[in-house]
């Protein structure tokens, strides 16, 4: 056994515990007896409802969208060799959103509940596409963040633009409440809807992972030990694209975990991007669990968004990284 091998075992023990911790809390707390009681459906009717209609899925629905985030943002700042690379820097977060936000702002939405989150990975897949059809054409690393920082800008200000329009308040709250990013009402379907999109992008990362252990010794050397720098760019750039596409359609725009997550588990794994997938994606999860625990246990008038609370969360240990990354390379 290797001195880390208690990794992944200690970060499935918490996980479990956060979402049987989910099942637990809320507006009323439940005991454990009840709560397994209605999970091999021995409880009343409304305890089983609360489980399994309300507080199961949407403590599912934060961990998959947390694992994967952390699983992409490990794989991005493996390929870039960057730790304050996350999803959003490519720019597929930013088009999953202004897809979403474009079904809401002419009331597609309303049609069919599946029409948002398709919107959602449809607008993932064209960036994603975007994307892969640069790192075909480009061997320069520097480039396809170039891209994705232009992708995002134009996709930030499109969804300004529609939201600066908005026909109503009604279609411009549902806009914000997207933009602001949430597991909220979220059921089976939706998580079977996007889960296959999630498992295809992470078992694509999971293939490449080699390549990006070979890529720790920078791209000429990676390349002299027989990698396919466009192949590998390609393939973690789908799989990180098709993730997040999932992740966006299930839970809208949350954001730094994806950094976060890696950054806090690169240590444990000797720095190794590959050995980091599955850990990041777990430890993203668990923070996403905890988040929204909190967000449905804070005593407020209206629910924070769990988006919001990501942010509060991630937006000052990204600048801890980037501060720190600077003294080191100073």
């Amino acid at each position: 056994m290797t001195r880390t091998s208690w990794l992944v075992p200690a970060l499935l023990i918490a996980s479990v515990l956060a979402l049987f911790g989910a099942c637990l809390l809320g507006s009323t707390p439940m005991s454990p007896a009840r709560v397994l009681s209605a999970f091999v459906g021995g409880a009343d009717a409304a305890d089983r409802l609360v489980i399994w209609q309300i507080r199961l899925p949407r403590a599912l629905a934060a961990y998959l969208v947390g694992a994967a985030l952390g699983i992409s943002g490990a794989a991005l700042q493996g390929l870039l060799r960057n730790p304050l690379a996350e999803p959003g820097v490519l720019g597929v977060s930013a088009s999953a959103s202004l897809a979403a936000t474009f079904s809401l702002y002419y009331g597609l939405a309303a049609a069919s509940p599946w029409i948002l989150p398709m919107a959602a990975i449809f607008g993932a897949l064209i960036a994603t596409s975007l994307i892969a059809v640069a790192a075909i054409r480009t061997q320069s690393v520097v480039t396809l963040i170039l891209i994705g920082v232009g992708l995002s800008s134009f996709a930030g200000a499109a969804m300004s633009l529609l939201m600066n329009l908005a026909p109503n308040p009604f279609s411009l709250s549902d806009m914000i409440n997207w933009m602001l990013g949430s597991v909220a009402n979220r059921s089976f379907k939706e998580i079977g809807f996007a889960f296959p999109f999630i498992l295809v992008g992470s078992a694509i990362l999971m293939m490449s992972r080699r390549g990006l252990s070979a890529l720790t010794l920078g791209e000429e050397a990676a390349s002299g030990v027989g990698l396919d720098l466009r192949r590998q760019r390609i393939l973690t750039v789908l799989g990180a694209g098709l993730a997040t596409g999932g992740s966006v359609a299930l839970g809208g725009a949350i954001g730094f975990v994806g950094i976060v997550a890696p950054h806090i588990i690169r240590p444990f794994v000797g720095h190794d991007p590959a050995r980091s997938l599955i850990p990041s994606a777990m430890l993203a999860g668990l923070i996403l669990v905890l988040a929204d625990i909190g967000v449905r246990i804070l005593p407020s008038s209206n629910e924070l968004k769990l988006g919001v609370v990501a942010a509060l969360i991630g937006a000052p240990a990204f600048v801890w990284i980037a501060m720190r990354r600077r003294a080191i390379n100073d």
